[in-house]
């Protein structure tokens, strides 16, 4: 007997441990079975799960689960990333607190104690993503630094550089001075900073008394400008564009060029160009083919080697004593001491508060420098072409579409891919340096020997490249590298290409579009179908989640308060495509609430004999009931199927919850009840037949999404043995006698016992007080119904009788159109229609208030112009409540009769 409560923490662990014992998540590539395919996308191995993970991995799961019932040879591979520097912080962190550094443990000791840390502390997320109900192969499980994957990672290395797509050069990177590498654009945080704009006055040269005035936030920097730009239509400067000004401080002479970067109506017009420290700078550097000198060393440190030579004294704008003076200073150190000079020499025209967005990095938390330095680079260009091309022909298709126009914008304008970082952990570079600036570029050190030997007739002595590579590189190829490639597995030839990559639009360019661009070139393939890209996980009121706003929701606290079912159903309803999700706790209760009215309903169904009835045929129902909920069940597997073949998760889980809910557990029950109750005899055994098999169909429907009170009930409930559910088919439409006729029968029971609950609602008749029913202008089809449905009318819709009206209708009635039929109910010595007509205007005109007020606030430039996106977002919601609430409220109002 199931217990009388449903308790999700008494029953997850152990069906989950069973389900994962029996086998069932295991794909079998030696199986005669259309494959499904889908690669997590790998968390963090420092990672543990939050709200993202549980949205993205809900979906896959639901996907998985969903093709594994239809028969497919269900792959979701799983794994995890090492996370370059992510991991190496953790660890630093960590041996500094035993007082040790990573430099003073050395490389090898480093890097030990890091694959140590990861076997004792690295596995949170995978364990967490069991607590989810995640069907992932978990015997297959990879990590991108494993023996397999390693091997992948320097044959695509070697390769691309032999075929010329992997070089090095020196460009303008994101620099973290904390841990002193490059970074990803991804691991740049943008954060709103209080600063200031400083107004210069640069000299021009051989007019004194005439200077150019420039404006800038980074006057540190200005010790490596080599040039001022001004827009060459801007007439202010045409006289001075060809000559040359004196740089501040340092004496250099720099030209005053004319480029479209300046912007004529921004700050004074004209702009200091410093190409080695800006990415715009660099940009016009290049172009009118600049000196790049650094000034800023790895640590964002004064440094004056590559303008030493440059320094010279100038009467009243320069002195090289004061800058050498500055070398070593941190930036922000040399920042005020420049400001103070320049104040001084009265070059320093005006300082104007300001507030900018200043990048920092994720994880030191500072500034970052955009630096220039030599680095390995990869031609994204030449490998974006072909993956552009297979979105553009539709082999693979973004889902929802528009985010292929994201896509394309990315890739049309793909710039050289930066994929060496200056870390220890990670996936060392296969390059080796040899005399006279030869290099190495082989699988081991061994055949980088070889190649030397070749070239130089003798042995030479070879030092390994120091850098890593960027994460991104690895996880590229994870669709084909997780297969077992470059080996030629049976997994690799069954389950390349996948069939979906399930993500955030966030890595569409830095991993999407890399899988694509590797998986194209080395397995001659796209590595995935379809794309599917859900929105972000935010706060009730529309706000990103962050820890310092306190509005973080932690799946895992939300699966301890109501379970994991609740957790995965309510974040696969609001997964609507294209648009990010509104998360709150209300909203899960709510979840848990259906959670547990599925039970409720399998317990009143297993209390009233209703069990698994293998063999019963639904073809032989003959009574109205019967049949509507089997052609009921019917068109939920076919709008289930329907959504989860388009993605559309919100719309799957939408059917589901109708049919459940309202179909099953509410009307069916209810109807039911009667004969249940009553004597045994055919429609008793017809009703349980048909509730026993509906009741199945819905558990089958619903396992994707609800993994855990599903696999319960069916086992329960004698559907089959311990973790079965999850290899039970999916349902199909199966045969129903006359179901056109026992539809019309029963909706129309149902909307006639809805429409007077609602005219009951609107108007607050209290529950314990029953009417007169009053029908005018029934066909008789119709009055035929009723009186074949009268008891359950009575019971429902809280009515004592029903009867038919000729004429006019009396005073006092509260009416309701239903099909041809207008119901009425005579409520004049119930309640105080007059005071309820009063009540509804004035809920009617604060409606009408508030959406004065939010239209007043859409018409004002100065708010849209200012209000934050959620704050909009919001407004835009509670417009479309009062609107809707203003429909019911005049349709409330015209049942009452005058």
């Amino acid at each position: 007997m199931l217990d009388k409560a449903f308790d999700p923490a008494s029953l997850e662990a152990r069906l989950y441990a069973a389900s994962e014992a029996s086998g069932a998540f295991s794909a079998d590539p030696a199986r005669n079975a259309a494959p499904f395919t889908i690669v997590i996308p790998p968390p963090n191995v420092t990672g543990s799960l939050h709200i993202g993970h549980a949205l993205n991995n809900t979906l896959q799961d639901v996907l998985v689960r969903y093709r594994r019932m239809q028969g497919r040879d269900a792959l979701w591979m799983p794994g995890t990333d090492h996370a370059g520097i992510a991991t190496q912080m953790v660890v630093e962190r960590l041996i500094g607190t035993e007082g040790q550094t990573r430099k003073g443990m050395g490389r090898e000791a480093f890097l030990k104690r890091i694959w140590d840390w990861k076997a004792e502390s690295g596995g949170t997320i995978t364990r967490q993503l069991r607590r989810l109900g995640a069907s992932l192969d978990w015997p297959r499980e990879r990590f991108t630094m494993d023996e397999g994957l390693s091997k992948a990672v320097i044959e695509v290395f070697v390769r691309l550089h032999k075929e010329g797509l992997i070089y090095r050069d020196t460009r303008l990177v994101n620099w973290d001075p904390v841990f002193q590498t490059a970074i990803s654009d991804l691991e740049v945080e943008s954060r709103e900073q209080k600063g200031h704009i400083w107004t210069l006055r640069y000299p021009v040269e051989g007019q004194p008394g005439r200077f150019i005035e420039v404006a800038t936030t980074r006057p540190e920097t200005m010790l490596g400008d080599t040039a001022i730009a001004v827009h060459p239509e801007d007439a202010r400067f045409a006289d001075l564009v060809g000559q040359r000004a004196v740089l501040p401080l340092t004496g250099r002479l720099i030209p005053i060029v004319a480029d479209d970067y300046s912007d004529p109506e921004k700050g004074t017009g004209a702009v200091k160009i410093t190409p080695a420290h800006d990415f715009n700078d660099y940009g016009v550097g290049r172009r009118h083919d600049l000196p790049m000198p650094s000034v800023l060393d790895a640590e964002a440190r004064i440094w004056l080697d590559e303008i030493a030579g440059d320094l010279r004294a100038v009467e009243g704008v320069a002195d090289p004593d004061f800058v050498r003076g500055l070398a070593g200073q941190d930036r922000f150190v040399a920042r005020k001491a420049i400001l103070a000079e320049l104040e001084r020499l009265e070059l320093l025209v005006k300082a104007e508060p300001h507030t900018n967005m200043v990048p920092h990095g994720d994880r030191s938390g500072v500034p970052i420098e955009p630096r220039l330095t030599l680095q390995w680079y990869c031609d994204a260009a030449t490998l974006a072409k072909p993956a552009i091309a297979v979105v553009e022909t539709g082999k693979t298709e973004f889902v929802p579409k528009q985010w292929e126009n994201t896509f394309f914008a990315w890739m049309r304008d793909i710039q050289p891919w930066c994929i060496s970082r200056q870390l220890w952990w990670g996936h060392r570079i296969p390059c080796w340096y040899g005399p006279e600036g030869s290099l190495f570029v082989e699988r081991d050190e061994a055949a980088a020997m070889a190649a030397a030997r070749a070239q130089f007739g003798r042995d030479v002595e070879l030092t390994r490249d120091e850098d890593v590579l960027d994460t991104w590189f690895s996880s590229a190829l994870w669709p084909f590298s997780t297969l077992g490639w470059p080996e030629n597995t049976a997994e690799l030839a069954k389950h390349y290409p996948t069939d979906v990559l399930v993500t955030g639009f966030d890595i569409i360019f830095f991993w999407v579009a890399r899988m694509m661009m590797m998986g194209i070139h080395f397995m001659g393939e796209v590595p995935f179908r379809h794309v599917v890209i859900h929105g972000l996980v935010r706060d009730e009121k529309g706000a990103k989640m962050s820890k310092s706003k306190g509005n973080v929701l932690d799946p895992l606290e939300l699966i301890d308060a109501n379970g994991a079912d609740a957790v995965r159903f309510t974040l696969c309803a609001l997964a609507s495509p294209g648009r990010d999700i509104k998360l709150s706790k209300s909203r899960m209760e709510g979840y848990r609430a259906f959670a547990t009215k599925l039970w409720n309903a399998a317990r009143f169904c297993e209390m009233n004999g209703i069990v698994a009835q293998p063999g019963w045929d639904p073809a032989t129902a003959t009574t109205p009931l019967a049949r509507w909920i089997l052609d009921g069940a019917n068109a939920a597997t076919a709008e289930a199927g329907a959504a989860l073949d388009a993605f559309r998760f919100d719309d799957y889980a939408a059917a589901l919850y109708r049919f459940t809910w309202n179909s099953f557990c509410d009307w069916f029950v209810e109807f039911a009840k009667p004969v249940l109750y009553g004597p045994d005899g055919a429609e008793k055994d017809e009703v349980r037949g048909a509730a026993q098999h509906v009741l199945g169909v819905i558990l089958r429907l619903l396992h994707p999404v609800m993994p855990f009170v599903t696999e319960e009930l069916w086992t329960q409930l004698g559907y089959g043995g311990e973790a079965s559910l999850i290899r039970a088919a999916w349902p199909e439409a199966t045969p129903v006698r006359e179901a056109e006729a026992a539809r019309a029968e029963l909706d129309g029971v149902v909307r006639l016992i809805s429409e007077v609950r609602a005219v009951r609602a609107e108007v607050n008749v209290p529950p314990s007080i029953k009417t007169k029913l009053l029908v005018q202008g029934a066909a008789p089809e119709t009055m035929a119904r009723a009186g074949r449905w009268i008891d359950a009318i009575q019971r429902l819709a809280r009515v004592t009788e029903i009867e038919t009206l000729e004429g006019t209708a009396p005073a006092g009635v509260v009416q309701a159109v239903v099909g041809e039929a207008t119901l009425m109910l005579p409520l004049a010595d119930v309640i105080d229609l007059g005071a309820e007509r009063a009540r509804l205007m004035k809920a009617r005109g604060v409606a009408a208030l508030e959406i004065t007020k939010i239209e007043k606030k859409f018409g004002n430039a100065e708010f849209m112009a200012k209000a934050k996106e959620e704050v909009i977002e919001e407004n835009r919601e509670r417009l479309e409540n009062f609107t809707a609430e203003i429909a019911r409220l005049d349709a409330a109002l015209g049942r009452i009769a005058n």
